[in-house]
């Protein structure tokens, strides 16, 4: 994982919803929320609804919140961007859903699996790196995003991160034949 204190590798992605291209920046934001996630993974989908409700609040609240899709749409065509638009039409995402075609954003972020969190704090500096909760599909847990609620709630209120912040687990990035890259690798 890239260590707490880094600034936020920029990027430019299209959102599938408008067509437009959005960028990471330093801006008006108290927060920025960069999370690596596809249309067809289980532990994605078990989240969906519960991080959507709470993703469009955290707009509410100038947090940007970034959704990126990096997978490899020829294996994955359920992760391809008209999917992506209708999912996040069908989810009435506020945010923006962001097709990473090249791969190399979630390599820049070091991404391993979808769904993968990443919390910058107003000058893009990582604060928080990790899972959504403790919940998966089929652990009987319930979905209330606690692991990533409490690290906003901390840097909103200017403490120092958690520790220990727990990995993100799910299923891996899938990755373009030949375009894996090297921390994947070991």
């Amino acid at each position: 994982m890239i260590p707490l204190g880094t600034k936020a590798p920029s990027f430019e992605l299209l959102n599938v919803t408008d067509q437009k291209t959005v960028a990471i920046k330093q801006d008006e934001s108290a927060a920025h929320l960069v999370a690596f996630v596809c249309n067809h993974c289980p532990f994605v989908i078990h989240l969906f609804e519960h991080l959507t409700e709470y993703f469009n609040r955290l707009e509410n609240e100038k947090i940007s919140v970034y959704l990126i899709s990096s997978n490899d749409v020829a294996k994955y065509p359920a992760d391809n961007p008209t999917k992506m638009r209708e999912l996040a039409i069908e989810r009435d995402f506020h945010f923006p859903y962001l097709y990473d075609e090249t791969q190399s954003v979630a390599k820049s972020y070091k991404a391993a699996c979808t769904p993968d969190f990443f919390l910058f704090d107003h000058e893009l500096s990582l604060y928080y790196r990790g899972r959504y909760d403790e919940s998966r599909p089929g652990n009987g847990l319930p979905v209330n995003g606690l692991d990533l609620k409490s690290a906003v709630d901390q840097l909103l209120k200017g403490e120092p991160p958690t520790d220990p912040q727990h990995p993100s687990m799910g299923c891996n990035v899938k990755w373009k034949p030949g375009n894996e890259p090297d921390y994947f690798m070991t």
